[in-house]
């Protein structure tokens, strides 16, 4: 739902699941950005492994999260949890796996 796209403590609640679940480590304190009006939101979070940035577009009911990581990652349910956090309809999950060789 659009409105769930500015609703910064329920974005912060899914990512710090993920960072839990995928035992990631913040470096310092995770960013926040809240646009004003109906503008969208921004989060990073600065990680000994890489980043994790999210960005919203509630104009187009859309969000991007990028998990970059320079280490093997467990699976994570990326559909179903970015479906119940913020009850969206449609998500589209596109991985790329980085070879260290």
């Amino acid at each position: 739902m659009p409105e769930h796209l500015c609703d910064e403590p329920r974005l912060r609640v899914m990512c710090e699941e993920l960072v839990r679940d995928l035992d990631l480590h913040v470096v310092g304190e995770p960013q926040w950005h809240r646009f004003g009006g109906h503008a969208g939101v921004t989060g990073l979070y600065l990680l000994s492994e890489s980043h994790l940035a999210v960005h919203t577009y509630p104009e187009f009911s859309a969000l991007s999260l990028n998990l970059y990581s320079c280490r093997d990652q467990a699976a994570w349910p990326f559909e179903e949890r970015i479906k119940q956090a913020l009850q969206a309809r449609e998500v589209r999950v596109r991985s790329l796996e980085r070879s260290l060789r």
